[in-house]
């Protein structure tokens, strides 16, 4: 697989992701379900917690990527989805640091929403990978 990450400005290096990437060759493509802070069971952890949110997420999105042989530096693209943008920010290190360890370059979006599918999540986080 081929990868050309295409990033027209530099702004967005800051925030630790690239505006495109050019995938070509891929022999597997992962699109993953939205991953939350859901324990083994599927209950929600850590109301109210945001940075316990994001690092169990991550958790969650990690070992999904391992089942199915795929790492964090595989992903493409990863939306955000939170409930409190704010809040969200104000733990971004906790967010972004893992994934650029990682040699994760993704594309994506940060969305805020009213709710998510139960209310004590805060944060889901989408990803697509290709190897």
């Amino acid at each position: 697989m081929e990868r050309q990450i295409i990033n027209p400005w530099k702004w967005q290096e800051e925030f630790g992701y690239v505006q495109a990437n050019e995938v070509s060759g891929a022999q597997r493509t992962l699109y993953c379900s939205g991953q939350a802070a859901n324990d083994d069971q599927g209950a929600p952890m850590h109301p109210g917690d945001m940075r316990a949110q994001i690092t169990l997420a991550l958790d969650n999105l990690e070992t999904l990527l391992k089942e199915s042989k795929f790492e964090f530096k595989d992903i493409v693209r990863l939306n955000i989805f939170t409930t409190d943008v704010d809040k969200f920010l104000e733990n971004y290190d906790a967010f972004i640091t893992r994934l650029a360890e990682a040699g994760c370059r993704h594309t994506g979006c940060l969305i805020g929403v009213s709710r998510l599918a139960f209310p004590e999540m805060m944060i889901e986080v989408e990803a697509t990978a290709a190897a």
